[in-house]
């Protein structure tokens, strides 16, 4: 199996932390989650299709922003959102 390869931009990443306390280091944990959800932003996909991966880690279910560039995911934005809880709940059937 090919492992994933994950990128960002360091600065993104710092201001990501300041903002909602996660790394994109970190977030990476989300995409293991054999449960994780992975949808089309329809709000920010004009230039390059971009998407959500929801998925549980050590602290909650935690939404990652995301694109695919060739063969790497590119990490733009991550927290622990309540739209994307609701949405992972839902799609889990999680009460």
């Amino acid at each position: 199996m090919k492992s994933i390869d994950f990128e960002w931009d360091a600065l993104k990443n710092l201001q990501n932390q300041n903002k909602h306390g996660v790394s994109f280091e970190f977030t990476q944990n989300a995409f293991l989650d054999r449960y994780q959800i992975i949808a089309k932003d329809m709000a920010h996909s004009e230039e390059e299709e971009r998407y959500f991966c929801f998925g549980i880690v050590e602290e909650g279910i935690l939404t990652v922003r995301f694109t695919f560039r060739e063969e790497t995911i590119r990490i733009f934005g991550a927290g622990y959102w309540r739209k994307g809880k609701k949405i992972y709940e839902k799609e889990n059937n999680i009460q």
